[in-house]
């Protein structure tokens, strides 16, 4: 066994009969203190994330295809899915579903008020589970709406003085004028105003007929991937797969393919801007952590004096003598590491199961700080923080061979 390290195992870390130093109190709470704090930076932008990317991919879906403009005009901005899309589309292993969207300028309709809006089909999937989930007034029914019932925003429902259950009426703007009576099952607010001052969702097979088109068609089709991180990849992949079968015949119109990043760049920019965030946060804080460490570990080598000086005087190596301190200091990061871990976990976990700390919707789109738990992240900042803390510590661990053992063992 490495005898620095037995030596550092066994050495005390108390000063003059107290329980232990100050300094070293004070070093086990700042890396501690540290660590809570890089976690929990990290979780935060982890939560926003997810957050994030679930109501942005939730509006839109992980891919959109739609059909290129054509000067043609008619109805070429119709997407069918046909057998021959369908095959391109279930060739790609990680598709994991897809399905078609409608949707027309409408007008919401009330005797005092009105409002422009875009009317969406809204089917069983991921879209009607996102939606569902952020109903603030009456229910969604499962499964498509019938014809008869519509969720709005929040936002829509405070101005035009609407409720769920109440009855309205909706102008679609198609080549005429037409207009139905709906019944309001749900009002939802996903906290992207931008989103919930456009849309409202309703029947498939309203718009279907006020549209004049068939069930296997709609304006775009949903996209939806086994793996968000790898989106970007994924649309090129499928764009390219189309232009080729588009040039082989096998299609007979011309497909855009958009990511959930290209609708929702704003967000995604915002986003990583955090991540700069973040990066500020863990050096700052690696800082801290590390000179509280080295302050420490000063103040440790001063209080053993007497110990450095019997060491040299048996024949113990300045080189090994300075591993001790050095072992010494990172059981002592160890402690820190461990609390913060502790003290880390138990906030997310809190966060998670209560909202505790809310936030403002308006400025963030979430109403309550997001916190995911990531154990790669966790074992991340816990071996970076051990190793940058080794670095750091080498060059005060010299300190060890300005002590004189002749004139230290002859003042004792």
């Amino acid at each position: 066994m490495d005898y620095s390290l037995f030596l550092a195992k066994r050495l005390s870390l108390s000063s003059s009969g107290r329980k232990s130093s100050p300094a070293v109190k004070v070093a086990v709470a700042a890396v501690a203190l540290s660590v809570t704090v890089m976690l929990m930076a990290v979780a935060i932008v982890l939560g926003f994330k997810k957050e994030i990317t679930a109501r942005v991919s939730g509006f839109n879906s992980d891919l959109l295809i739609s059909v290129m403009a054509d000067t043609r005009g008619g109805d070429d901005y119709i997407l069918n899915l046909t057998p021959s899309l369908r095959s391109v589309l279930d060739s790609l292993p990680w598709v994991t579903d897809y399905s078609l969207n409608l949707a027309a300028p409408a007008i919401l309709k009330t005797p005092d008020d009105f409002k422009g809006i875009y009317f969406k089909s809204l089917s069983p999937g991921r879209q009607h589970d996102f939606i569902s989930a952020s109903v603030t007034d009456g229910r969604l029914p499962e499964g498509a709406p019938s014809d008869s019932v519509i969720a709005i925003s929040d936002i829509a429902a405070r101005q035009l003085g609407l409720k769920a259950g109440d009855k309205t009426d909706i102008y679609f703007i198609t080549d005429q004028i037409r207009v139905r009576r709906v019944r309001i099952a749900a009002v939802f607010n996903t906290h992207f105003d931008v989103y919930d001052d456009t849309y409202i969702y309703g029947s498939p097979a309203l718009l279907g007929e006020i549209g004049g088109v068939g069930e296997n068609s709609g304006t775009t089709l949903s996209v939806n991937t086994s793996d968000f991180s790898r989106v970007e990849d994924f649309k090129d992949e499928l764009q390219r797969d189309l232009n080729e079968a588009t040039s082989r015949g096998y299609l007979n119109k011309v497909y855009r393919v958009e990511s959930a990043r290209d609708t929702g760049a704003n967000y995604f920019n915002w986003l990583d801007m955090l991540d700069m965030n973040v990066v500020v946060v863990i050096t700052l804080m690696l800082v801290v952590a590390c000179v509280t460490l080295i302050s420490g570990m000063l103040i440790v080598i001063v209080d053993k004096k007497r110990f450095i000086a019997l060491m040299k005087a048996l024949g113990m190596s300045g080189r090994n003598l300075r591993r001790v301190f050095i072992y010494l200091a990172i059981r002592v990061a160890l402690v820190g590491l461990l609390i913060g871990d502790a003290l880390a976990i138990g906030l997310i976990l809190l966060q998670r199961a209560t909202h505790l700390l809310p936030l403002d919707p308006d400025s963030y789109y979430i109403d309550f700080v997001p916190a995911e738990l990531s154990w790669g992240w966790i074992v991340a900042v816990n071996v970076g923080t051990l190793v940058v803390a080794w670095l750091m510590l080498i060059l005060p661990a010299r300190f060890v061979g300005a002590i004189s053992p002749a004139r230290t063992l002859a003042t004792e």
